[in-house]
C-alpha cells in the first residue's frame, strides 16, 4: 500500500509471529521463542558488551532469525547469525546479543542524538510488552557505538511515541566478526499488571545497513498483518517474576534549576531580563500497576525547535509531534486521536499531575494541568482554521478508561478546558476497535469513535476570550482495514458537527463531513514494468478516492453538501535497493478557497523518495507536488507546487567524534500572471551535533523561514512580507540518566517587525 514516507521505518522495522503461541507438533525449542533464565541479584553479569560471565553459559540461545526487509527473496546469509539470550534477576531483563559480520569493517554506527537510531545504522532492537495483549510495546534500540533509541508503540494506530527515555544499560563490544552486546533493562521503567497479567511478549531485531538496508527479526515475515505487536512472542520462563516484583516501590525525583539572561528589541523599545527558576519533576510507582507523574514549573526551553513545515496557500492549521516526556508516560493507554487529545494545546503549564493504572483487561489514566497564557486555541470551520492567542490562564482535564477484550476494545474519555470566568468547553467520548482473522487468513479490522461537545467559552471580535452562550456539537469517526497478502484497502468516515470544539485536542476543520477510500493491490516483487526491466522488491498499485462537504450549519450562514475538496488519486509505491522507497499519484482533484466560490480544478504529480545512497548518509528524502495550486486568499488558481527535501548526514571524526549535519528546505508556491510567485512560503534549517563522546555534545541550529505575497495581476491583494531567523547554540553534558547540565544561546529575529530577542540560558538537572 501506498504508505506516508514517514511512516515506512515502522511499517518495516517491527516483525511478525505469533504471540505466545503453542508449539506445534514436532517443532524445536529455538522455534518456540525466546526462554528467560532465573538468576540471583549477585549473578548479575556485568554490562561491559563481553559475553564471558559465567551467568551466560547455561542459557538457551535463540537464533531464528528471518529477513523482514529488503523483501527480494534472498535467504539470510549465514554469514549474518544472530543469537539471543535472556536473564532475569530481581531487578531487570538483561539481553545478551551476539551479530555475526564477514565485514566487520563495514558496520555503521556513530555517536547520535538519542532517539535517532536508525536504518542506516547498524542496530539490535528490543521490544517488550509485558501486559501481553499485544496492543502497546516499549523498545529500545542501540547501535554499535551505544546510542540509545527508545519509546512506546501502539498498535492501534500503528504509531510510536520516542519523547519516554528508560533506563537502559547498554554496552557493546566490536569483535572481528561483529560485534556482541549486554543490555540492562530495569524492571522498574517497564509497565505491567499487578496481578492476572498474560505472559509477557518479546522481539528482537537486527539492522545490517552495508548489506542493502537488511532487517532481521525474531519471527518469521508476514505481509498482511494488520498492526505489528500481535506477532510479538512471548517470553518463556518468566515464572513468578512479576509476583517477585510486583510491590517493589519506587520514587524519583527529578529537579531542574535555569539561570537565564534575555536581551530583547521591539519597535525600537529595548528590554532587559533575568531569572532563576526551579522546576520540579515527580514519578511516583508504590506498585507495579500504579504511576503516578508530577511537574512543576517544568522549563522546556532546552527542547529542539520544530521543524518548519508549510501548508503552502491553505489556511488549514497543521499538526505538530509532542517532544516533552511528561505528555508521553501514558501515551499506552490515552490511544486517541489528534481530535480527542492533542497535548501540545498545553502551551507553557505552570504545574501538572497524572495517575495511571494498568490491570490485565483495564487501564486508565486522569491527568490535570495548569496552562499559562501565550498558546494558540484552534477553531474549526470548513475552510479555515481561526487561531486566537490564550490571554488566560487555563486548565486542561482530561479522564480516560479503556477495556482489552480478545480482539475487542472498548474505552471512554471525558475532557475539560476551564478558562475560568470566560467558560469552559467540555467533551465527553466512546471509542471501540475490533478486529480478527477469518479462516481464509483475511484480516479485518473496525475502528469507531463518538465524541460530543459543549462550549461556552468564545472569542469577540477583537479576538478576546468572552464567555457565550453555550453551544453544543459532536464528532463521528468510523474507519474499517480489509487485509490479505493481495490486497490492503481502507474506508474511512469522519462527520464534524459545526459547533464541535475541543481545546484539548486538534479540530483544524469542523462543519464537514470527509469520505476516505484507499485501495491497495500488493503485486510483490517485480523484475519487469511493462516493457522496462526493473528491481522492485516490493510494488503496491494505489487508487485513493477523498472527498469533503459541508454539513449546514443553523447558526450560521453556511449551506450543506457543499464539496470542500475532492481528490481521485491513482498511483502506485515500490522499494528498491540502497533503502530506496518512492511513490507517485496523479492528482485529479478539484477544491474550493471559500463559501458560494468556484470549485476549481487543481491538477497535480505527486511523488515521493527515500533512499540511502552512501555509507555516509543516514536519509536523503523529498515529497514534491506540482501542477495546478490552489491560492485560498486569492481564490485563484495557479502554476506552483509544494517541495519539501531532507538531507541527513553522519561522519565519523577523529578522536572518536561524530557529526550530524541534518539539512531541510521547503517551498511552497503559487505562481501569478506577472511572472512572479503570486504567493510563497519558504523554509531552510541546518542541525549540526557535534558529539564528543556518548556523554557530551555540542547542537547548533540554525533557521530562516520567510513568507510573502505579491501582486498576482488579478485580484490586486495587498502585499506582504514576514520572515524569521533563529540561531542556537546548545553544549549539553549528561553523565548519568536524569543528570545533566547545559548552557544554551538562542537569537530570535524577525527583521520585518524589527524585533530580536537573545537569551543566554544555563539549566541543571539531576535525579534524585
Amino acid at each position: 500500500m501506498l504508505r506516508p514516507l514517514h511512516h515506512l521505518f515502522l511499517s518495516t522495522a517491527l516483525l511478525a509471529g505469533e504471540a505466545g503461541a503453542e508449539p506445534r507438533p514436532g517443532e524445536s525449542e529455538t522455534r518456540r521463542g525466546l526462554h528467560a533464565t532465573r538468576i540471583a541479584d549477585a549473578e548479575t553479569p556485568r554490562i561491559d558488551g563481553v559475553l564471558d560471565d559465567p551467568a551466560w553459559r547455561n542459557v538457551p540461545v535463540y537464533e531464528d532469525f528471518h529477513k523482514h526487509d529488503p523483501r527480494d527473496g534472498v535467504a539470510v546469509p549465514a554469514a549474518l547469525r544472530t543469537s539471543v539470550q535472556l536473564l532475569v534477576d530481581g531487578q531487570a531483563l538483561v539481553f545478551a546479543i551476539r551479530a555475526w559480520d564477514t565485514l566487520p569493517g563495514a558496520l555503521r554506527g556513530t555517536l547520535a542524538r538519542r532517539d535517532k537510531v536508525d536504518l542506516d545504522q547498524d542496530f539490535i532492537g528490543l521490544w517488550v510488552d509485558p501486559v501481553g495483549h499485544g496492543r502497546a510495546a516499549q523498545f529500545v534500540r542501540i547501535n554499535t557505538a551505544g546510542v540509545v533509541s527508545d519509546g512506546v508503540h501502539r498498535a492501534d494506530d500503528d504509531e510510536s511515541d520516542l519523547g519516554p527515555d528508560f533506563p537502559i544499560d547498554a554496552a557493546v563490544k566490536i569483535l572481528p566478526d561483529g560485534y556482541s552486546m549486554e543490555v540492562r533493562w530495569p524492571l522498574a521503567s517497564l509497565r505491567f499488571p499487578y496481578a492476572g497479567g498474560r505472559n509477557w511478549q518479546v522481539m528482537v531485531e537486527r539492522s545490517v545497513p552495508h548489506a542493502d538496508g537488511m532487517l532481521l527479526v525474531s519471527a518469521p515475515l508476514e505481509t498482511d498483518a494488520l498492526n505489528y505487536l500481535v506477532f510479538l512472542r512471548g517470553i518463556e520462563g518468566m515464572g513468578t517474576t512479576v509476583e517477585t516484583v510486583r510491590d517493589r516501590r519506587f520514587i524519583e525525583l527529578r529537579p531542574e534549576l535555569t539561570l537565564r539572561a534575555e536581551r530583547n528589541r521591539h519597535e525600537g523599545l529595548r528590554g532587559r531580563d533575568s531569572a532563576v527558576e526551579a522546576g520540579l519533576e515527580v514519578n511516583v510507582r508504590p506498585r507495579a500497576d500504579w504511576v503516578f507523574n508530577g511537574i512543576l514549573n517544568p522549563d522546556y526551553s532546552q527542547i529542539e525547535v520544530d521543524q518548519p513545515v508549510s501548508s503552502g496557500a491553505s489556511n488549514i492549521a497543521l499538526s505538530l509531534p509532542e517532544k516533552r516526556g511528561f505528555f508521553l508516560e501514558s501515551s499506552d493507554v490515552l490511544g486517541l486521536g489528534l481530535p480527542a487529545f492533542y497535548s501540545r494545546t498545553v502551551f507553557d503549564p505552570q504545574w501538572g499531575a497524572r495517575a495511571t493504572w494498568r490491570s490485565a483487561q483495564m487501564d486508565a489514566t486522569a491527568m490535570r494541568l495548569g496552562d499559562d497564557p501565550g498558546g494558540l486555541v484552534l477553531r474549526g470551520r470548513p475552510y479555515e482554521t481561526q487561531e486566537y492567542q490564550q490571554a488566560r490562564q487555563s486548565t486542561a482535564t482530561l479522564v480516560r478508561t479503556r477495556w482489552h477484550g480478545d480482539g475487542l476494545l472498548l474505552g471512554a474519555f471525558a475532557s475539560r478546558r476551564d478558562y475560568g470566568a470566560f467558560g469552559a468547553n467540555q467533551v465527553l467520548g466512546l471509542d471501540g476497535q475490533w478486529r480478527a482473522t477469518g479462516a481464509d487468513g483475511v484480516q479485518r479490522q473496525f475502528v469507531l469513535s463518538a465524541m460530543h461537545a459543549r462550549t461556552d467559552a468564545g472569542f469577540d471580535q477583537a479576538l478576546a476570550l468572552v464567555r457565550t452562550a453555550r453551544r453544543g456539537g459532536g464528532y463521528l469517526r468510523a474507519k474499517a482495514i480489509h487485509s490479505s497478502s493481495a490486497w490492503w484497502n481502507e474506508a474511512e468516515v469522519e462527520a464534524i458537527a459545526p459547533g464541535f470544539v475541543n481545546d484539548n485536542g486538534f479540530v483544524p476543520q469542523a462543519g464537514v463531513v470527509k469520505l476516505n477510500l484507499d485501495i491497495n493491490r500488493i503485486l510483490g516483487q517485480q523484475s519487469r514494468l511493462g516493457p522496462l526491466p526493473v528491481n522492485f522488491y516490493e510494488f503496491e498499485a494505489h487508487l485513493g478516492l477523498h472527498e469533503i462537504r459541508t454539513l449546514r450549519d443553523r447558526h450560521g450562514e453556511q449551506r450543506g453538501n457543499e464539496v470542500v475538496e475532492r481528490k481521485i488519486r491513482p498511483g502506485f509505491w515500490f522499494s528498491a535497493p540502497y533503502q530506496t522507497r518512492m511513490w507517485t499519484q496523479l492528482g485529479f482533484d478539484r477544491q474550493r478557497a471559500r463559501q458560494f466560490g468556484k470549485l476549481h480544478h487543481t491538477p497535480a504529480l505527486h511523488f515521493g523518495l527515500e533512499t540511502v545512497p552512501a555509507p555516509w548518509v543516514a536519509k536523503i528524502a523529498a515529497e514534491v507536488t506540482l501542477g495546478r495550486q490552489l491560492d485560498v486568499d486569492a481564490d485563484r488558481v495557479g502554476p506552483g507546487g509544494n517541495v519539501t527535501i531532507d538531507a541527513n548526514l553522519r561522519f565519523k571524526l577523529p578522536r572518536g567524534w561524530a557529526l550530524e549535519a541534518d539539512h531541510h528546505v521547503n517551498r511552497a508556491w503559487v505562481q501569478g500572471t506577472l511572472g512572479h510567485p503570486a504567493f510563497a512560503d519558504n523554509a531552510w534549517r541546518w542541525l549540526a551535533m557535534l558529539h564528543f563522546s556518548p556523554r557530551d555534545s555540542l547542537r547548533l541550529l540554525a533557521q530562516n523561514t520567510w513568507a510573502a505575497r505579491r501582486d498576482d495581476g488579478i485580484t490586486q491583494l495587498p502585499a506582504w512580507n514576514e520572515r524569521q531567523i533563529h540561531r542556537s547554540l546548545l553544549y549539553r553534558y549528561r553523565w548519568r540518566h536524569g543528570r545533566s547540565v547545559s548552557t544554551g544561546y538562542v537569537d530570535d529575529r524577525q527583521p520585518v517587525q524589527g524585533s530580536k530577542r537573545r537569551a543566554l540560558t544555563v539549566q541543571m538537572q539531576w535525579e534524585v
